[in-house]
């Protein structure tokens, strides 16, 4: 049993190498037919940008320059097999920064040119939530609602199948895991601001501050909105005409501060979580990114579950930020027999841009939906 690819015949015993270079993360991965990841090697740029408290897009570009290739030759050493022994190369190319997509893809090329194998391009978003089908298998049905929060993106999908996402809605400033980022610089915490939040909030009150949630009562837009909750702490840390050398907070009333924060940011994202589901009707949840590894963002959606009825599917930790493993779903394309060949090319933006919406697929809604 086989598929095409261009001069060659390839059997589906092989793996597929997987590669990710959407954002600050060079990533690669060696996955079997069956889902079995073989390895998973990350690259951090969290130093790199420390100092700006953000992604800065030419540096990101360049340290992938740097990193990609031992990386990939290290996904594939650990996997124990040799670049020959690759089915096919599958690389994300949207959504993302264009100088770093535009860097795994090259390197993708090269060895799909070099190995005479297939090469498909994956969409980085639904990536997020096929990383659910790595951890719990079949046990995932759809349709399903889908949210994926992370660092550029925060979004729900109705999820007819693996490559089948419509959006339903997101946030309309910044996504999740930048509005953590800039609290964070507030609270003068570290960065990355998530995992720096999440620290210091377990010191403190979720209630000492009763801070915004942006949309979360509107129960017809599936949008949310997280500028006027962080404004709102910027204030509380520094009021207007206070004076330029007024101390950051610190000890308890900083705990409390980030409490109170991360409470109303995942209070607004489960509200329209909830609405999602009520709206669409699903009776699954399918969760990605990186702020799913937020504790309370997960218990809260555990407990919205069990309130529906509504099984919860998220991947471990590991799989929530940026990875190469979830690059698993290129295989949905490879047994349809799909090789898009050395003409492929990124489509940067956000999961927002009508680059990507443009190649959703649209479907009628299913009976139930």
């Amino acid at each position: 049993m086989g598929f095409a690819c261009g001069r060659e015949w390839y059997t589906f015993g092989m793996p597929l190498l997987a590669i990710e270079t959407t954002c600050d993360e060079t990533a690669a991965a060696v996955v079997t037919r069956g889902r079995e990841v073989l390895s998973s090697v990350v690259a951090s740029q969290e130093q790199l940008h420390a100092r700006w408290r953000g992604v800065v897009p030419e540096l990101a570009s360049r340290a992938h320059v740097e990193r990609i290739l031992p990386v990939i030759d290290e996904a594939v050493a650990r996997a124990g097999i040799g670049f020959a022994g690759i089915e096919a190369v599958a690389v994300a190319v949207t959504p993302g920064l264009v100088g770093s997509l535009l860097v795994g893809l090259a390197a993708a090329k090269g060895i799909a040119a070099t190995f005479r194998c297939p090469i498909v391009g994956y969409d980085h978003v639904a990536a997020h939530l096929y990383a659910c089908r790595l951890t719990h298998g079949d046990a995932i049905r759809y349709p399903s609602v889908g949210l994926v929060a992370s660092g550029g993106h925060t979004s729900l999908f109705l999820v007819r199948g693996p490559l089948e996402l419509d959006r339903l809605g997101g946030t309309i400033d910044d996504a999740a895991g930048e509005a953590f980022d800039k609290a964070a610089a507030i609270l003068g915490l570290g960065y990355p601001g998530g995992p720096e939040i999440e620290r210091v909030a377990a010191g403190g009150d979720p209630r000492a501050h009763r801070l915004p949630r942006p949309l979360a009562s509107d129960r017809e837009r599936l949008d949310l909105s997280f500028s006027g909750l962080k404004t709102a702490l910027r204030y509380l840390v520094r009021p207007p005409g206070a004076p330029a050398d007024l101390p950051t907070p610190q000890g308890r009333e900083r705990a409390d501060l980030a409490a109170s924060f991360q409470q109303a940011a995942i209070d607004a994202i489960v509200a329209k979580v909830d609405l999602a589901l009520a709206k669409t009707g699903c009776r699954c949840l399918l969760v990605g990114g990186g702020v799913a590894a937020n504790t309370l963002l997960r218990d809260s959606l555990d407990e919205l579950g069990r309130r529906r009825g509504v099984p919860v599917f998220m991947p471990p930790r590991s799989l929530c930020t940026d990875n190469a493993a979830m690059g698993a779903i290129a295989w949905e394309r490879l047994e349809q027999g799909a090789d898009d060949g050395l003409a492929l090319d990124v489509r940067p933006g956000t999961d927002r841009s009508a680059a990507r919406r443009s190649d959703v697929r649209s479907a009628e809604p299913r009976q139930g939906v």
